[in-house]
């Protein structure tokens, strides 16, 4: 037992968490992105968003700016959920003081591109995805965290909605989605 808790303390320091999803036997690492992930997390926040394709009026314009994700890694802390080393998730981490559009402040931490494959949705990644972000958003001393989310999200923004985050104001749309600016109080 003892072995098991230093191990996951030395995973911890690296970034690194475990936890079982709640529907199924499975282990689901966060950890840290790395350049070999590229390829994967691109394909992913594809696979993630092409429910959506016939909402966004120029599909394959946003489709070439999605599958480029991985390229966020040099905006910000670019986290990876995986199973079975197979990555299922993915989130983006920007600190404050950080580049970001400029309907967020500057001094607000901010997450980006939440994806989650469609075959391990319900699962409760997207949720510890975003649960990493506030962690870090508590380390940088944050008073409040921030997203931008749209209605066509059916999934994500409610679980926002239901993780205490509450609409600030409208962002600009994406190729014909309106999205809105919601933020979090940290405790």
């Amino acid at each position: 037992m003892r072995g098991d808790n230093r191990l996951d303390a030395q995973r911890a320091d690296k970034g690194i968490s475990r936890f079982q999803t709640r529907h199924q036997n499975m282990t689901v690492n966060i950890r840290e992105f790395a350049p070999a992930d590229a390829l994967s997390v691109n394909a992913l926040a594809v696979k993630a968003f092409e429910q959506f394709q016939n909402a966004y009026d120029d599909w394959p314009a946003f489709k070439t700016r999605i599958a480029g994700m991985s390229s966020l890694a040099g905006a910000g802390e670019l986290l990876v959920a995986e199973i079975d080393r197979q990555i299922v998730g993915a989130v983006v981490y920007i600190g404050p003081g950080m580049p970001k559009a400029d309907f967020f402040q500057a001094e607000w931490p901010i997450m980006r591109m939440l994806v989650v494959s469609p075959d391990f949705r319900g699962l409760g990644i997207g949720r510890a995805l975003t649960e990493k972000c506030l962690q870090r958003a508590r380390r940088d001393k944050a008073q409040v965290f921030a997203l931008h989310s749209s209605e066509i999200m059916q999934v994500a923004l409610p679980m926002y909605l239901r993780m205490g985050f509450q609409i600030m104001s409208q962002a600009p749309s994406i190729h014909g989605v309106e999205y809105g600016v919601y933020l979090k109080k940290i405790d």
